[in-house]
Formats: structure tokens, C-alpha cells, sequence
């Protein structure tokens, strides 16, 4: 069983997380009018919350925003929403073919799942439509392979994905009772390697009181990594290469993984390093 807060649920993205760098990429990638836009994480890591945070802004009067979930995660009156029913034949494929006919401006497709449901999302983005949807994969460029996997040719991805964005949620220190500790640098920089990022002067730890349950951390935000396409990225996704490829690429041209988000958010004192570590355990290959 899920449950969910409403209030949770639909957030500003400043409480989501984002960073000004990542809201306006976020923002830049979402304000086309076609094309596919996945987000990616595992179970648990705030991919519904992005998405309806997400959508909400985007459903203005004007625009005709049909999801296709499973199942629906909350009544929202502004998006015409449908549930997948596997036992009369109603799955994610079949979902986006019958929204289709109702003109819909935006398609929010709950997850990709196989060839068939991938298939109607590039349909759906080649013939004018902005298609949202999740995979699961441990990092953005990583659902470029994945999307590969399960059959999608390299040249309708080239032409369809706008981008791909992963994402992590971390604890946050409570502000009642974390403490000032001297910064570790060996600690600090195995969190950035291999990019050289001056340490802060201070970090700090949890401790525990009464606010926070003696746990030390209060609330949970994201960390992001946000794979942009771009024509270089296109033409190695076209010749199929592996996820390292496209990382380094990608790094190459701005994108900034998981642990350098993560680590601007220690030094900001919202968190720790061993939480960082804890949630994106992969080092960073550059």
C-alpha cells in the first residue's frame, strides 16, 4: 500500500529540491511542445511527486493534459486521468492509442515498461505531442541504453528524447539540532571525484533531539542529474553506444551527476556526506 499527502504530493520545486541550474533546465525541457521527457530512479526515489508537481503547473485551461497511470496516484481535476485495467486489455499502450483521439496537448505515460507502450510514446511525440514518463534505471544516460534494450532504434530516440532526468531522495539534517563539524577533505573529495571541488569550510552531522525523534533528520529532498539531447549526444545514441559513452558526454557538456548535486547540498548544511553516499553509492566515471 502507498499512501500519500496531497500537500506532499504537489510541492513547489524550490521544496522539491531543485537548484536555480536545475529548475531552469527542468523548465527549459518541459516548455516544449513535443517530444519525450523521462524521468528515472528507483521505487521510492520522488518520481510521482516531480511528475504531479510538474504537471500541475503545466495544466493550465488552455492545454489538454491526459495521464495514463498505474494506478492513479491522486484525483486531480485538472488532468483527464486513466487507470490501466490489464484484465480487459486496457494497458499503457493501448492507454496512450486511445488518448490520442481526444487531442491531447500533454501525455503523462506512468512508466515504460516494454516495446509496445515505447513505440506509442515516440508515435505520440513524432505526430506533435509532449510525452512525460518514468523508467527505472539507476541514471539518466542510462535510460538511453535502456530504451535500446527493449527494442527502440536508435534514430527514433535521437529524434524524440529531449531529455532524461534521474533522481534521489535524501534526509534532511534537522535544523533544530545538527552540529558544526570540521570538514573532512578525503571525505569530501571521494564524494566529487574525479572533479576538483573546493570543500566548504564547515559541514555538519546529525545529532538527535526531541523534535526530530532523536533521529537527526527532518523531511526528505531530491538530488538530480539532468541529461540534456544534444546533437553530439544524438549522433552516439544513433550508433549505440554503451551508457559510459553517453555519460561522459553528457558530463562533458554540463550535466552534473547525482553526487555533485548531492554535495551542493552539503555544503549548503541541508545534509551529510554519508547520506550522499548512502543514496548514490555509484562513483562518478569521467
Amino acid at each position: 500500500m502507498r499512501i500519500f499527502d496531497p500537500e506532499v504530493l504537489l510541492r513547489d520545486y524550490e521544496q522539491l529540491g531543485f537548484s536555480k541550474q536545475e529548475l531552469a533546465l527542468w523548465n527549459r525541457l518541459v516548455g516544449h511542445t513535443h517530444g519525450i521527457i523521462l524521468v528515472t530512479g528507483p521505487t521510492g526515489s520522488g518520481k510521482t511527486t516531480t511528475l504531479y508537481s510538474t504537471l500541475k503547473r503545466l495544466a493550465t485551461p488552455e492545454i489538454n493534459l491526459c495521464t495514463v497511470e498505474d494506478p492513479i496516484e491522486q484525483i486531480e481535476p485538472a488532468f483527464n486521468q486513466m487507470q490501466v485495467q490489464a484484465n480487459i486489455g486496457l494497458d499503457f499502450a493501448s492507454g496512450i492509442r486511445t488518448l490520442l483521439r481526444q487531442d491531447p496537448d500533454i501525455i503523462m505515460v506512468g512508466e515504460i515498461r516494454d516495446l509496445e507502450t515505447a513505440e506509442m510514446a515516440v508515435q505520440a511525440s513524432l505526430t506533435g505531442h509532449l510525452v512525460i514518463s518514468t523508467l527505472h534505471t539507476n541514471n539518466a544516460p542510462a535510460a538511453v541504453t535502456r530504451l535500446l534494450d527493449i527494442g527502440v532504434p536508435g534514430y527514433l530516440i535521437q529524434q524524440t528524447v529531449l531529455g532524461i532526468m534521474a533522481q534521489r531522495l535524501i534526509r534532511v539534517l534537522c535544523k533544530h539540532c545538527k552540529a558544526a563539524v570540521a570538514t573532512d577533505e578525503n571525505q569530501w573529495r571521494a564524494l566529487v571525484a574525479p572533479f576538483k571541488v573546493a570543500p566548504p569550510k564547515q559541514l555538519y552531522k546529525a545529532v538527535g533531539c526531541k523534535e526530530c525523534r532523536n533521529t537527526g533528520f527532518a523531511g526528505r529532498v531530491g538530488i538530480y542529474e539532468i541529461f540534456e539531447n544534444s546533437p553530439a549526444l544524438e549522433k552516439l545514441i544513433v550508433e549505440g553506444c554503451d551508457t559510459a559513452l553517453l555519460q561522459k558526454q553528457a558530463i562533458k557538456e554540463g550535466m552534473r551527476p547525482l553526487r555533485l548535486s548531492g554535495a551542493e547540498k552539503v555544503a549548503a548544511g541541508i545534509t551529510t556526506i554519508d547520506e550522499i553516499l548512502r543514496v548514490a553509492p555509484e562513483r562518478i566515471e569521467f
